[in-house]
């Protein structure tokens, strides 16, 4: 990211899972933001304990690979299953961890959050995310719904800063009042 363009704050987006976690690193002046890098981190079938050290090491390459100033991760609201809420609240540790070792800041936000700051609506399906991303973002194709997550919720962070938390309440364009 050049200097000129005037993007100067880093943010880098997780979205945490026990198989799959999503990455994103953006750019950002809080209105415009632009994609540095995204994608996943899979780690399959590996031990349980073993997939959380990848998710630890992979993360604190990326943050010490690209050094954001700050990181945005989603929060686990809600699971049907209490063994898969507990890996992916694990798999959240490894990530937070990772960040906090790196010097970074670390934010959350639940997913209606996230949906709410990116498409318009919490209640957005998957679909959705994926192609306001690509439209934020001026992305050529549209990505797989983890890393559109992990931009997310980069973009949700990267519009979150700054802006009075009176404004940052309503539940869309309609309900804002200066």
């Amino acid at each position: 990211m050049t200097a000129s363009m005037g993007l100067r704050h880093r943010i880098m987006g997780i979205d945490p899972g026990s198989r799959i976690t999503g990455f994103a690193v953006i750019d950002t002046d809080g209105h415009r933001s632009q994609r540095i890098a995204s994608g996943c981190i899979r780690v399959g079938e590996q031990p349980w304990p073993d997939r959380l050290g990848l998710i630890f090491d992979r993360v604190t390459e990326i943050v010490s690979d690209y050094r954001p100033h700050e990181m945005a991760v989603e929060q686990l609201i809600f699971a049907r299953d209490p063994t898969a809420a507990l890996k992916i609240g694990q798999a959240r540790g490894a990530v937070l961890c990772a960040g906090l070792k790196g010097g970074v800041t670390v934010h959350e936000y639940s997913p209606k959050s996230v949906k709410l700051a990116v498409v318009g609506t919490g209640g957005a399906e998957k679909a959705q995310v994926q192609h306001m991303v690509r439209v934020l973002l001026a992305l050529p194709e549209t990505p797989g719904e983890d890393e559109a997550d992990a931009l997310a919720i980069a973009l949700c962070h990267a519009h979150s800063m700054g802006i009075p938390a009176r404004k940052r309440a309503a539940a869309s364009w309609r309900d804002w009042r200066p």
